[in-house]
Order: C-alpha cells, then sequence, then structure tokens
C-alpha cells in the first residue's frame, strides 16, 4: 500500500463512494487534525469502516468538493505509467467512437481524470487542468501524454475560472513545441483554424461536431442564418452541404477572421458572408429587412453559469427565441443550442416556445442532441450533461 494520508469517510460517504460517485464533500468526510493541513491536491488514500482503503483520491481542503476519486484501487500507484493507461483507454474509446485525431480526448470525470480537459488537434494537444491534484501532477500527466499519443506540441490552456474554486491561478502557455499562430481543425470532411492560445476554451468545440453535420443535411438549397457561428462551424459545414447562401454572425472579430480564411481554403467563399455584429440587434435588423432563411442556426455561449441566474438566463433564451423566429422562413427549420447545464432540455424547449408564440411562431421539436460521442457523461454527475441541441420545424 502506498505511504499516503488517509482520509477516513463517514457511513454516507462510503456508501457514496461505492455506488460509484465520484466526488465527496465535506460531510462525506472525517477531516480532523492532520487533514485540515494537507496541502491543495494531495494524493490521499480514502478508507471506509474499520479504516478499510477504498480508493485513491485527490484531496483539497479548500474546494466545495473535498475528494476527488482517481482510483478505485487503494494501492494504485500515480505515475507516468497510471497516466499512460488513462489516457490509452480515452484514446481507444475515441478512435472506435470517431477514427481520425482530431477529438476530445478526455472529459474529466467520465474519462476517470478528475476536471481535467484534453483537446487533440492531430499532432497538437491542448490541456485545461482545473483541479489542484492533477496540477500538482502535471509531469507524470505529461509524461503518460507522451506514451498515449505523442504530440509535438502542447499547450496549457489553464484559463478557466473554475480552476479558482480550486485555489489556483490562471496561465496560458506552451510546454511543448512553438504555437505561432492559428492550427488546423478536420471535421466532417472540412478543415477549420483554431486558436489555442487565444480562442474561447481550448479554441474548437468538439462537442457540436454531430449537430454541425446534422443541420448540414436540412440546409441544401436554402438560405442559411448562424449566429454566434465563432470560426464558421455550423456555417461553412451548411455551405459544403449545398446551401444556397449563408450569413454568419459573430461579435468578435478574431473568430470571423478564422472562418473567413477557412472558407476560402475550402472554396466556400463564394457562398459564405461573414459579418462582425451583436446577435440581438442583428437579428432586429434582419427581421425588420424581412430576411427569412430556410435554416437559422443559434448557438449563444451560456446565458446561466449557475442555478442562482436561471430565471435570468431563461429569460435571455426566450427574447433570443423572439428575435430568431421571425427569421425563418415559413416551414424553415431553427436549431436553437444551450451550453447552460442548469437548464433542461424541457425547460429549453418550453422557454423556445413561448418566445416563438409572441412572434406568432410554434415549432415541431424533430430532434433533441447533446454532446458527440468524444464528450461521454459520467452517470452521477448531471454537470457533464451540458450541452442541449434542439432541432425545430417552424410553422
Amino acid at each position: 500500500m502506498p505511504d499516503r494520508p488517509v482520509i477516513p469517510l463517514r457511513p454516507k460517504g462510503e456508501a457514496k463512494l461505492r455506488a460509484g460517485h465520484p466526488w465527496l464533500y465535506a460531510d462525506d468526510a472525517l477531516l480532523e487534525g492532520p487533514a485540515r493541513r494537507l496541502p491543495a491536491g494531495e494524493l490521499v488514500t480514502v478508507a471506509g469502516a474499520q479504516g478499510r482503503p477504498l480508493a485513491t483520491a485527490l484531496f483539497n481542503l479548500r474546494s466545495q468538493i473535498v475528494l476527488r476519486v482517481l482510483d478505485r484501487d487503494p494501492a494504485a500507484t500515480v505515475d507516468a505509467a497510471w497516466f499512460a493507461r488513462r489516457l490509452a483507454a480515452a484514446r481507444a474509446l475515441r478512435d472506435r467512437a470517431l477514427g481520425g485525431t482530431h477529438y476530445r480526448l478526455v472529459h474529466a470525470e467520465a474519462d476517470g481524470l478528475p476536471g481535467l480537459i484534453i483537446d487533440r488537434y492531430g499532432d497538437v494537444a491542448v490541456l485545461q487542468i482545473n483541479t489542484a491534484g492533477l496540477d500538482r501532477l502535471l509531469e507524470p500527466l505529461l509524461a503518460g501524454l507522451d506514451a498515449a499519443i505523442a504530440p509535438r506540441r502542447v499547450v496549457l490552456r489553464n484559463d478557466s475560472p473554475l480552476r479558482a474554486l480550486e485555489g489556483l491561478g490562471e496561465e496560458v502557455k506552451a510546454v511543448k513545441g512553438e504555437i505561432d499562430g492559428p492550427i488546423e481543425v478536420v471535421e466532417n470532411g472540412l478543415r477549420f483554424l483554431a486558436d489555442p492560445l487565444g480562442g474561447q476554451k481550448t479554441g474548437w468545440f468538439f462537442d457540436q461536431r454531430r449537430n454541425r453535420a446534422d443541420a448540414a443535411r436540412l440546409a441544401a438549397g436554402a438560405r442559411v442564418l448562424d449566429v454566434y457561428t465563432h470560426t464558421g462551424g455550423f456555417a461553412l459545414t451548411a455551405a459544403a452541404a449545398g446551401a444556397a447562401e449563408v450569413i454568419a454572425i459573430d461579435r468578435s472579430a478574431v473568430a470571423l477572421d478564422l472562418a473567413v480564411k477557412a472558407a476560402a481554403h475550402n472554396r466556400l467563399a463564394e457562398s459564405c458572408s461573414f459579418q462582425e455584429a451583436e446577435a440581438f440587434p442583428a437579428l432586429e435588423k434582419l427581421a425588420r429587412r424581412g430576411e427569412r432563411f430556410g435554416l437559422v442556426v443559434v448557438d449563444p455561449p451560456a446565458f446561466v453559469k449557475n442555478k442562482t441566474n436561471l430565471a435570468a438566463g431563461l429569460h435571455g433564451y426566450r427574447k433570443l427565441a423572439r428575435l430568431a423566429g421571425p427569421c425563418v422562413a415559413d416551414g424553415g427549420f431553427l436549431v436553437f443550442c444551450s451550453c447552460s447545464q442548469p437548464v433542461g432540455a424541457e425547460d429549453l424547449i418550453e422557454t423556445l416556445q413561448f418566445g416563438l408564440a409572441e412572434v406568432g411562431r410554434t415549432l415541431r421539436v424533430i430532434r433533441i442532441a447533446g454532446a458527440d460521442m468524444d464528450h461521454p457523461q459520467h452517470p452521477l454527475l448531471p454537470q457533464s450533461t451540458y450541452l442541449k441541441a434542439i432541432f425545430a420545424a417552424l410553422d
């Protein structure tokens, strides 16, 4: 058994652990004496009744989540070889489900690596580490990553606000190789550009891969409006599927520049136009001009960060639906997305219906979708089920 601090659990904490829950809170454990002096991110052994070892975990008294289960084996040696095995398993899942080398390689607890995100762009790996424990284990983690996929370049995108909850600072830097500009992303047969150092999140949103392809099936021969286009994911996929015209809107000039370059690279520039604008006034302007589209895609950033601002966020979604509704042609389609974890699919659909009813439109839901298969969900963590994409036909 490794020589590690031992954290005993209360009965309810032990029951949660045995049921498979990966998170334990302060009232799940007995936190007395030496435990309160352990540094954030310490690797510990979790024990049950009579001191029986149960698991290996990451400990952080500064976090609401005091214990994050790392391995169900209490004797696990967490070194480069351990990370290599865990990352190889994550890669095997993606190789089987998706193929290629552009995908989310690690989706935190669902892949057994608490708070860790790794997006793979061919020979580039972009990591976001949101737990103090894995932050302390960076060296063996990087060695394990080398063994699993041998990236030529590795970037740390440690600028998430979640790090503050673990007592961590923020940093963005390359730790292997050099990144001197945007990198290429291959998705649905197209080549896009992402900025792993300065773009949103890790530079790209792999979770929408399948939804972009499904939306494109509705685009052939139609005018398409893509609101919150970012670097053109929905827009260019629709254009490649035969859309007659695509108008893509985003507030970020930097993101739009990458979208314009990707359109040219994929020989889609003639059918695409990109506008730098705020979404709400842009939709109002299009509606006033009588612009109509066979497909409207609305994929905003999260309006609801937590349950305390749920009502305000739903109001925002309702207004967005009210503004988008008049832009959808009769018999056309609306794809409306939300990445707000507190907003459930049923709440979102109801909110859309209320907003659309205000402008005389009704919807028929034809598909309720989530993230693609490289974003697995932990069954006991509803937080990992965050993305909703509502495909609707409008009457």
